[in-house]
């Protein structure tokens, strides 16, 4: 553009230059003159010319994009403001009946009370009240009997019982502690208050057609890890282009302390008039008169109440979807603390309900978006892989007979259950491989679990340690001897050996959309395969998979399950998973205020933190107790199985030491109010080396330390302080015995493994000389301040700070305790 007149571009010149503009859409000025050179075409334009005709394409681009991603968010938000919308009637319904309900049984206490002196009979008031009914005492039809026009009847009814839980108020719904809806979050999710089993319910937004939704949903074993398998008795078509289907489902029980659950079934798909697809499930029994399943061995039968998926399609593409999950677990049937396991509406929502919220979300995001998916470029086999890990585990956990496991004889102590499994459906992989020569020799697996309660530890914060802190509770012998094994190469069991073997690296593989599962791949550096050829120890890898981390997620249950797998992993390899399992027993949270109602008005709210807890301090403090489950898996062979056995048992058992200990040093009850400040053994209260660390502070560099407000503690206000605060010993080799909740995020470690952590170790090369010729100065000058540098976490991410000091901390003889440092303006680089 010249002397104010637009440049015209013919045909042609537009086709070449939006031809360039894919291959480079910005250009440099040697770029342009040589595209000026190479197209004859666009050579009566001048090089400034060109230059702003890229400009503005890369201008409408970038509006084009806005205007989408726009266009893409309103719709969502009409969506989300029309399921509001919905809820906000039901609610409105649900308080009219409520109100009328109450007016009702006031007038019934009123005719009660006046009819007592006159009649003592109240048949009158009991038959006037029968319109209010439980929804279940409501549908006590007579038997019907088993032909297509009964099951059919069956079917009508579950879907109008079904429709009543999902839009209607034949179930009161209250909020799940901890959900905000909103137009990021995973949608609108509620437990049910008062009604017969557990129930819950969700409501979201997902980018699928609503054919593939059904599909997906009706595929159980896909996305329910419980779900062990489902089986298509019986298909019968309805008139109404809808079916009806017999089904037998199987779940895993998700401790050794309990036995698994199955459902006999009746599952109805049908079309609305207005266009939605149902599909609803219920429980077929006796009552009904019709096809019986026979009772399976080692299997409680539960029942579903009529439950399924309402899947209405959405302006502009997707679904809108409402998903019922409602059962009676039979409770009677596990031992009395597991109870809340089996009443928890709350589990129930966070296992079933939105695990297939989050499974749609997924699969919708890897079909829109496949390039930013977590999970790779390959998305189903990564997801195959997790699937494969949680049913390997599933499997050793169950230890069905069916599958090929059998119970070993108890070595007199009924701590450890032990399974062994020769089948050859189990070893086929593994009888397959061969590595350097060597054919395998492995011919069956071993399982040793063991399940126990644990008090006051939050599972998340449990479940993190035992995966970043791998030592504190695994040998590396046996570590190694697994590896070995399952590469099938001839191995011998694990003895003590010498030498030193390196840290763990976690490798980051995946992660689901909301990063509350994610699968990894672990290095354990310098360890000794146990082959004869093989001198020199190596790396071992394992394919890990995590859930459960987030503590603020209400009854979640945390899982870390991982298998040994070769470098050069392939999607077919054998996967012999083990692992740790821990699943909150706090039923308190299932019982919140019938008057409280879902925030809708947080719906208006848009950010990333459409999941999180509102901050409310009951969600934070984590469980009461809590069961953990404990499997771990051998392949070794058969004529060593009893040495395998006696092994494992005395590994698990160590495992179980390990895991009481360092819940007992996670567990805030031991410290009051300031949850984690327990002093190491041998040394001072926590209290006391506060006041020295901050008199020693005054002492030697003539400032405070902290400014206490109020009541404050000096403890406290130590622990929030800002600034990382760590102390370490004053041995040849200093280690680190106390840190502030920053030195503890700092070093990306916690109190227990704090004291595994040298000096040396958080420094770079230049840090350690630096330290060293100054560390000196420290002993006799009382401190010295560092200037800004590179630090490492306990992971090995660097980290900078602004500047550092050390001073000497005094005891109240005014003898050498510690030495204390505070890295100041810190944050990972």
């Amino acid at each position: 553009m010249d002397n104010g007149k637009y440049v015209r571009y013919t045909p042609e010149q537009v086709e070449a230059l939006e031809r360039l503009y894919h291959e480079c859409p910005k250009p440099s000025s040697m770029r342009r003159q040589q595209l000026i050179r190479e197209c004859p075409i666009l050579s009566n334009i001048e090089p400034k010319q060109i230059k702003v005709w890229f400009q503005d394409r890369r201008c409408r681009e970038k509006q084009r994009k806005e205007a989408s991603r726009l266009q893409a968010v309103n719709r969502k938000l009409t969506a989300m403001n029309k399921l509001l919308m919905e809820e906000n009637d039901r609610l409105q319904k649900q308080v009219s009946q409520l109100v009328y309900e109450n007016t009702f049984f006031r007038q019934q206490t009123q005719n009660a009370a006046t009819l007592a002196t006159t009649d003592t009979s109240c048949e009158s008031v009991a038959t006037s009240g029968q319109h209010h009914l439980t929804p279940q005492q409501q549908h006590q039809h007579p038997p019907r009997d088993a032909s297509p026009a009964g099951l059919l009847s069956i079917a009508e009814e579950t879907l109008t019982e079904f429709l009543s839980k999902a839009t209607g108020t034949a179930v009161e719904w209250v909020q799940m502690p901890g959900m905000k809806p909103g137009p990021d979050s995973i949608g609108i999710v509620a437990i049910s208050h008062g009604c017969t089993g557990v129930a819950a319910r969700a409501c979201g937004l997902v980018g699928l057609d609503p054919t593939r939704v059904a599909e997906i949903l009706k595929d159980r074993p896909s996305w329910y890890r419980d779900c062990r398998s489902v089986e298509v008795v019986n298909v019968l078509p309805t008139g109404s282009s809808g079916t009806i289907e017999l089904l037998y489902m199987q779940l895993y029980a998700p401790t050794t302390l309990a036995p698994a659950r199955d459902f006999w079934l009746l599952r109805y798909t049908s079309v609305l008039e207005d266009g939605s697809l149902v599909v609803c499930e219920r429980s077929l029994n006796n009552t009904q008169n019709g096809p019986s399943m026979p009772q399976a061995p080692h299997f409680v039968r539960a029942e579903m109440l009529p439950s399924g998926y309402l899947i209405r399609p959405c302006e502009g593409g997707g679904s809108i979807i409402h998903i019922v999950d409602h059962m009676d677990l039979e409770p009677w049937s596990v031992p009395e603390v597991l109870r809340p396991l089996y009443e928890s509406s709350t589990l129930i929502a966070q296992k079933t309900t939105m695990a297939a919220l989050r499974h749609l979300r997924q699969i919708s995001q890897e079909v829109s978006q496949p390039s930013v998916t977590g999970w790779g470029r390959r998305p189903a086999a990564l997801r195959a892989l997790s699937q494969r890990l949680s049913r390997g585990f599933n499997e050793a956990l169950n230890g069905f007979t069916d599958e090929g496991w059998s119970m070993l004889e108890s070595d007199g102590i009924d701590d450890v259950t032990v399974h062994v499994n020769s089948s050859p459906s189990k070893m086929m992989g593994v009888q397959l491989s061969y590595v350097n020569g060597f054919p395998s020799m492995s011919n069956a697996v071993l399982c040793a679990k063991a399940s126990m309660l644990l008090q006051d530890v939050p599972p998340a914060i449990l479940l993190r340690f035992l995966r970043e802190h791998r030592s504190e509770w695994a040998d590396s012998s046996i570590d190694a001897y697994s590896a070995a094994a399952v590469k099938a190469g001839p191995c011998s069991l694990p003895v003590p050996r010498a030498g030193n073997f390196g840290g763990q690296v976690i490798l980051p593989l995946a992660h689901t959309i909301e990063h509350e599962e994610f699968l990894e791949v672990i290095k354990l550096e310098n360890m000794a395969h146990y082959r004869e050829d093989m001198i020199m120890p190596s790396d071992i890898f394992l394919l890990q998979l995590c859930s459960g981390v987030d503590e603020n997620a209400v009854g979640n249950c945390a899982e870390l399950v991982f298998a040994p797998i070769d470098a050069s992993f392939s999607d077919d390899a054998p996967i012999i998973p083990s692992g740790f399992r821990i699943i909150p027993l706090d039923s308190g949270k299932d019982t919140p205020s019938p008057n409280r109602t879902l925030d809708l008005a947080s719906a208006l709210e848009v950010g990333p933190t459409g999941n999180k807890a509102s901050g409310d301090s009951s969600t934070q403090c984590g469980s009461k107790k809590s069961v953990i489950t404990i499997a771990f898996q051998f392949a070794f062979e058969m004529h060593l199985q009893e040495n395998v056995a006696s092994m494992a048992r005395q590994y698990v058992r160590g495992i179980i030491a390990s895991v009481q200990r360092v819940a007992l040093a996670l567990s805030p009850s031991r410290f009051g109010s300031n949850a984690g400040l327990r002093p190491p053994p041998g040394s001072p209260e926590a209290h006391t080396l506060a006041r020295w660390i901050c008199q020693s502070y005054r002492c030697y560099l003539g400032a405070e330390l902290l400014k206490c407000e109020g009541n404050e503690s000096i403890l406290k206000t130590l622990w929030h302080h800002s600034d990382a605060v760590l102390c370490c010993s004053l041995k040849a080799l200093p280690v680190f015995t106390f840190a502030n909740q920053a030195g503890l995020d700092m070093l990306e470690t916690t109190l227990v493994a704090l004291q595994d952590i040298t000096l040396e170790k958080i420094f770079d090369e230049s840090g350690r000389k630096t330290l060293c010729s100054e560390f000196p100065q420290i002993m006799q000058q009382g401190f010295m301040c560092l200037q800004s540098g590179i630090c490492l976490s306990s992971m090995g991410r660097p980290i900078s700070y602004e500047r550092a000091v050390a001073w000497k901390v005094l005891n109240e003889e005014e003898n050498a305790h510690c030495i204390c440092f505070m890295f100041i303006n810190w944050s990972f680089v």
